[in-house]
């Protein structure tokens, strides 16, 4: 690994041992800040800022410092768990595997592909086996039933710029180091470092922005960090972005502000779009939304008078009824002011590795398509290949063909993150077998039959494949393994591999590397014709994601290109390059990062503007005199975050805001409890009054709740917090995408005594 001697000295018959420093990218949020982490004996002593780190510039938050924590957690698992008579005991790996070959072969020869499914978590974006080799068990299982914590976060986004530009990943990303205006709806990239849009330090770049004359206008329920370090800050009622953001679309083509700039030629459907909005003036849009309908024409007369500025949504506009229609507005937003594509204004990174965007011809493609086939029980339409999570027990509970039996988990843990936790964990319960790959006994994985527990971010190498593809900067970095793992203890890419070979009945003694070569070179004849031999040949030195990673980056738009430039990238030079290499900042890329089949943007999606018959038939609904929304926190990405002290300690984080007024109305008082209620399923939480909450509506942070029997998280249990999603519905979600509805739920309050 490269690292550097810091201290060494020796005095007669004894020797001080060596202190290193290694550099790793950190794989705890989507900021990937670069870390200098110190060593002695195979042992952390510190962690901090890589300042030469050429992404992060020496930024770090306390997740990059937890890392010690979770390395050293007692409570993370490192060796296998089987269940015995409903008790967990420690097993070989040889054990483990030969009790799923046992159990799950017969389930699928039974019962058929279908009844198995298969759910990964977001940590998995950050562990390059599991994201790189999930998809090679995913095909092994043949299964229709995949689910992903993406329709708990992002389909929406992912639904939206697919439909638009071609690619399920080709997110418009704000500039921040050369913008003038920003508009923030929903989210808060102080806290979260960017959320689909990686850019470490928002703090310092927004700060960096405003000192040269920028402005920055955020638009939430809660006058959140980000709202509080802005020059200006509108409370929303939460669920009704929809609203405001076809109110400034309106207020563009009124006030006869629509000017696309460079990318009109390269742009269908401003006509539709037109047609669309006219009857969403913004003065029919101001008392759903709660904001003043003159507000909301001032909006988009600066949107459209900046010379750059971009409009960024994120988890507030996604999580809720209408996610894709929001997320779809946002970028029609961009476009018609001329700030998509554009320096200063919302841009398309270019990755050096792994994006479809760089891929085959340049400016066209087969676009995407959703609902190839449905769910069994609620006819929920795929989109990206995967159901909504919500959907999960309900293929679990309801008998029939294509009965989900089986399921495997990979990083995830969805009793907690996904509404009504109960329903799921008494489905999973039922299950014939199940199967977690996993760090930790938590709220899902003590359902399961067996747990393989994957390593150590510090013992595992790592490339960043999907946040190159939404970062504020063109970088490429990699990270060699900070400390040595157990030989024992194989790593995620060869734990995938041999469940797939399981699952297609090739045993538990499968030789992984072997099935490893055979895979690569199917993949790469497959792709690189006449030239594979070649290839394979000149990477057979390397195995498992590092061949995949010095092929990505080889034949990626900045690559070597295998000797036909010299000059380019290979993951030789990433090695040698511990700070990461520099690749510019964002450049215009519209048409050639285009993959839809009119090789243009696609404006008005027909499914979109199908969709805008919902947002009509709700403008008449009441409003909740009531709701809740979820909040992030610096400190807890991850439920399992709760578990590290490092992130656990200081003030009870898991507080119910709510307004001082709201709070007397309901009989509340500061530091009391509350039971708040919706569908019948109730929480308890502590009260903390807020007068950064708008009127009307109640914040609780997600992924709490470890207060579950049978988990080995001792510290999170210490302060289990309550679980938000407990009172969330699951049968809510927004059609298009399924997405979870997870803001803006209409709940009951009443104090407890």
């Amino acid at each position: 690994m490269p690292s550097e001697n810091i201290a060494s000295s020796q005095t007669a018959g004894t020797t001080e041992a060596i202190e290193t420093v290694a550099h790793r990218i950190c794989p705890l949020c989507e900021a990937c800040c670069g870390l200098e982490v110190r060593v002695r004996d195979n042992k952390v002593i510190g962690i901090r800022g890589h300042a030469e780190d050429v992404f992060s510039r020496g930024y770090i938050c306390p997740k990059g410092v937890s890392l010690k924590d979770l390395h050293e957690d007692p409570d993370r698992l490192r060796t296998p768990l089987i269940k015995r008579d409903g008790r967990f005991v420690e097993a070989s790996w040889e054990e483990a595997f030969d009790e799923i070959a046992r159990r799950l072969p017969p389930v699928m020869q039974a019962h058929g592909s279908d009844a198995v499914a298969s759910v990964i978590g977001n940590p998995s974006a950050h562990k390059i086996g599991l994201l790189m080799y999930f998809s090679r068990l995913n095909r092994a299982l043949g299964s229709r039933n995949f689910f992903s914590a993406s329709t708990l976060d992002q389909m929406p986004k992912q639904l939206s710029c697919g439909l638009m530009f071609g690619n399920w990943l080709s997110f418009p990303v704000p500039d921040i180091e050369r913008s003038d205006f920003l508009l923030i709806i929903g989210a808060n990239p102080i806290v979260s470092n960017g959320s689909l849009w990686t850019v470490p330090d928002y703090r310092g770049k927004a700060k960096a922005m405003r000192a040269r004359g920028g402005r920055i206008a955020v638009i939430d329920p809660r006058r959140t960090e980000t709202a509080a370090a802005a020059d200006e800050h509108h409370f929303i009622r939460p669920g009704t972005d929809v609203f405001l953001l076809l109110g400034m679309v309106h207020a563009l083509f009124d006030e006869q502000l629509v000017n696309p700039g460079r990318i009109a030629p390269h742009l269908n459907g401003v006509e539709e779009v037109r047609a669309a909005v006219q009857d969403f003036t913004p003065e029919s849009m101001a008392p759903r939304c709660g904001m003043d309908a003159g507000t909301i024409r001032a909006l988009a007369r600066r949107l459209a008078a900046a010379e750059r500025a971009a409009v960024y949504g994120r988890m507030g506009t996604c999580t809720q009824e209408y996610g894709t229609l929001c997320s779809w507005l946002i970028d029609v937003l961009n476009a018609l002011t001329g700030h998509l594509d554009r320096e200063g204004g919302a841009m398309f990174a270019k990755a050096p590795a792994f994006a479809a965007n760089t891929m085959g011809k340049p400016g066209i493609g087969k676009g995407v398509s959703t609902g190839r086939r449905v769910s069994r029980v609620s006819g929920a339409p795929e989109v990206m290949g995967e159901f909504p999570m919500v959907c999960l027990a309900e293929e679990i509970e309801t008998p029939g063909d294509g009965q989900v039996r089986a399921l495997i988990t990979i990083a995830g843990n969805p009793v907690l993150s996904a509404p009504n936790g109960a329903r799921l964990a008494a489905a999973l319960d039922s299950l014939e077998f199940m199967v977690s790959v996993d760090i930790y006994l938590n709220e899902t994985t003590r359902h399961a039959d067996v747990i393989l527990p994957g390593l150590s971010p510090l013992e595992d190498l790592h490339y960043d494949m999907a946040f190159p593809q939404f970062s504020y900067r063109n970088t490429a970095r990699y990270s060699e393994p900070v400390l040595p793992r157990d030989p024992r203890h194989p790593p995620e890419w060869q734990i995938l591999l041999r469940l797939a070979a399981i699952a297609q009945g090739k045993g538990a003694d499968v030789d992984v590397n072997a099935l490893d070569d055979a895979l690569f070179a199917e993949d790469v004849r497959r792709l690189a014709g006449e030239h594979a031999d070649a290839i394979i040949a000149a990477l057979s030195h390397l195995s498992g994601p590092e061949r995949q990673i010095d092929l990505g980056l080889r034949t990626g738009p900045y690559g070597d290109q295998f000797g036909r430039n010299p000059a380019g990238l290979s993951l030789q030079k990433l090695k040698a390059a511990p700070q990461g290499i520099d690749l510019g900042p964002l450049q215009p890329r519209i048409p050639e990062m285009l993959r839809t089949p009119s090789g243009k943007v696609e404006l008005a999606p027909e499914m979109l503007i199908g969709d805008l018959s919902r947002v009509r038939g709700a403008l008449a609904e009441p409003v909740p005199p009531m709701v809740i929304i979820g909040r992030r926190q610096v400190r807890s990405c991850n439920s399992w975050m709760h578990n590290l002290p490092t992130l656990a300690k200081g003030p009870y984080r898991c507080t119910a805001l709510i307004h001082p007024d709201d709070a007397k109305k309901f009989g509340l008082r500061d530091g009391g409890m509350a039971r708040i209620g919706s569908g019948g399923r109730t929480i308890d939480a502590v009260v903390e009054f807020s007068d950064e909450m708008m009127p009307g509506v109640l914040s609780l942070p997600h992924g709490w709740g470890h207060d579950m029997p049978g988990t080995r998280m001792a510290v999170a249990a210490e302060r289990p917090g309550s679980n938000l999603n407990t009172v969330l519905d699951e049968r809510r979600r927004d059609p298009l995408s399924g997405n979870a509805v997870l803001s803006g739920v209409a709940v009951e309050v009443t104090a407890i005594g």
